[in-house]
C-alpha cells in the first residue's frame, strides 16, 4: 500500500479509524433513545442477527489490525529488538485492560452506599489519574515520572476504595473487560501473531484458520465443560476479537500494487470470509454479545470492503481534502472515545442531566451525531493545545 504522507501513514486508514470512533459515540448516545428502528441498535444476544451498530466495535478491531503493520514495523525498522517490542506490546495491553475495569466498575456493579465518595467523583478521579500515567501536554513526551508515579498510585487507591456488590463486599473486578479491555486482549494475541508471521498473507490466513478451529473449540460443549480443557480454552471469546484483528493484518498485507489488483483481492477476501461466516452460522449463530464466529467473519468481510473504498477514493484518487476535519479523530482515538464518559460523570456529579426531549425518537436520532461531531471539534480544540492521551 503506497504511503499517504511523509510519515508513512495511510490516510485511508486514519479516515476508517475516525469515522468509526465518530460512529462509537454515535451509538452510545443512541442507546438511551426510545423509537429507533431495530437496525440501529444492537441485537439481543440469542437474535442470530446483526445490524450495522454491531459491526462498529469489529471495524475498530479491524483497523487496529491493519495498523499493527505499519506500527511494529516502524519499530523493528528502527532497530529495535523483539524483546523491547514485546514489552511495548504487554504495556499497551495493560493500559487497555486497566482503563476498561476501571470503566466497567463505574458503570455498573457498584455499592453506592459503602463507596467512601461519590460514584462520578471516583470516575473523574480515575481518568485523571489515567491521564498523569498516559497522557502529555503542550504536545511533548509523557509526564515526568513522578506525575506518572502519581497517577499509578491513584489508580491503586481507587482501586482499593472501590466496593461492589449488594452490600459492598466486593472489590474491583473485571465484570468483563469493557470494550478498551477487549480491544487490549485482541491487541496482545495479534500482535503476537504479527511477530510470528509478519505480513506473509499465507502465514497470515494459517493463523486464522488455526484461530478458528480454538474458537470453535472453546465452544463445543464435549470440549468446554472438561475440567482440563475448560482452562485452556477459556478464552475463546478473546481469540474470536482478535480473528477480525489478524483479518485487517491480511487486508493490510493484501492492499499493496495496481487498484485492479487490490480490488480483486479484496472482493476474494471479503466473499471468502463472508461464505466462511454463511457456512459456520447454523453452528452459533450471529451475535455480538456471544462473540460468535459468524458474527467476527461478516464483520470483517464488509470492513474489507469499506477499507477498498476509502483507499481508492482516498489513497489512489487523491480526494483528501473533506478527510482534514477527521484528522483529530484519527490521530486521538482514545481521547475522543473517553471524552463522552468524563462528560456524562462530570455531569452526573453536578446532578445534571441532557434534556428529556433529546431520548425520544427524532431529536434522539440528530443528537447523536451533532453530538459526535461536538466530541470531534473538543478534541481538535484539545490537541491544538497540546494535550495528548496515548498508551
Amino acid at each position: 500500500m503506497r504511503a499517504a504522507n511523509p510519515a508513512g501513514r495511510s490516510l485511508a486508514i486514519d479516515a476508517f479509524r475516525a469515522l468509526t470512533v465518530l460512529l462509537m459515540i454515535t451509538v452510545n448516545e443512541w442507546s438511551g433513545v426510545a423509537g429507533l428502528p431495530v437496525w440501529m441498535k444492537h441485537y439481543p444476544a440469542d437474535a442470530d442477527a446483526m445490524s450495522f451498530v454491531d459491526m462498529v466495535f469489529p471495524a475498530f478491531l479491524f483497523i487496529v489490525g491493519m495498523s499493527i503493520p505499519l506500527a511494529l514495523g516502524q519499530r523493528e525498522a528502527a532497530g529495535e529488538p523483539p524483546g523491547q517490542i514485546l514489552r511495548h506490546v504487554l504495556m499497551r495491553s495493560l493500559g487497555l485492560l486497566v482503563l476498561g475495569v476501571f470503566m466497567v466498575n463505574a458503570e455498573s456493579g457498584f455499592a453506592a452506599q459503602a463507596m467512601p465518595l461519590p460514584i462520578a467523583a471516583w470516575a473523574l478521579l480515575a481518568y485523571a489519574c489515567a491521564f498523569l500515567v498516559w497522557g502529555s501536554l503542550r504536545g511533548g513526551p509523557p509526564l515526568a515520572w513522578p506525575w506518572r508515579l502519581l497517577g499509578v498510585l491513584g489508580l491503586l487507591a481507587l482501586a482499593l476504595v472501590y466496593r461492589g456488590g449488594e452490600s459492598g463486599q466486593l472489590g474491583l473486578r473485571p465484570q468483563w473487560w469493557g470494550i478498551l479491555g477487549l480491544i487490549g486482549w485482541a491487541y496482545l494475541l495479534a500482535c503476537l501473531v504479527h511477530l510470528l508471521c509478519r505480513a506473509h498473507p499465507a502465514r497470515l490466513l494459517l493463523a486464522l484458520g488455526l484461530g478458528l478451529l480454538y474458537a470453535l473449540a472453546a465452544r463445543h460443549p464435549g470440549l468446554n465443560q472438561q475440567p482440563g480443557l475448560a482452562l485452556l480454552l477459556g478464552a475463546g471469546g478473546h481469540v474470536v476479537h482478535a480473528l477480525i484483528v489478524v483479518c485487517g493484518m491480511l487486508c493490510a498485507a493484501l492492499s499493496r500494487g495496481p487498484s485492479r489488483q487490490v480490488w480483486g483481492q479484496a472482493l476474494a477476501l471479503a466473499t471468502g470470509l463472508a461464505l466462511l461466516a454463511a457456512l459456520l452460522r447454523p453452528l452459533h449463530g450471529i451475535s455480538k454479545i456471544y462473540a460468535t464466529p459468524s458474527w467476527a467473519l461478516f464483520s470483517a468481510a464488509a470492513c474489507v470492503l469499506i477499507h477498498a473504498l476509502l483507499q481508492e477514493l482516498i489513497d489512489r484518487r487523491g480526494l483528501r481534502g473533506w478527510t482534514r476535519w477527521l484528522q483529530p479523530a484519527a490521530a486521538h482515538p482514545l481521547l475522543a472515545y473517553l471524552l463522552p464518559f468524563v462528560i456524562a460523570a462530570l455531569l452526573q456529579l453536578l446532578q445534571l442531566s441532557m434534556p428529556a426531549v433529546l431520548r425520544s425518537t427524532v431529536p434522539g436520532l440528530l443528537w447523536g451525531p451533532f453530538y459526535a461531531l461536538l466530541m470531534l471539534a473538543l478534541v481538535r480544540g484539545l490537541s491544538a493545545a497540546g494535550l495528548r492521551l496515548r498508551l
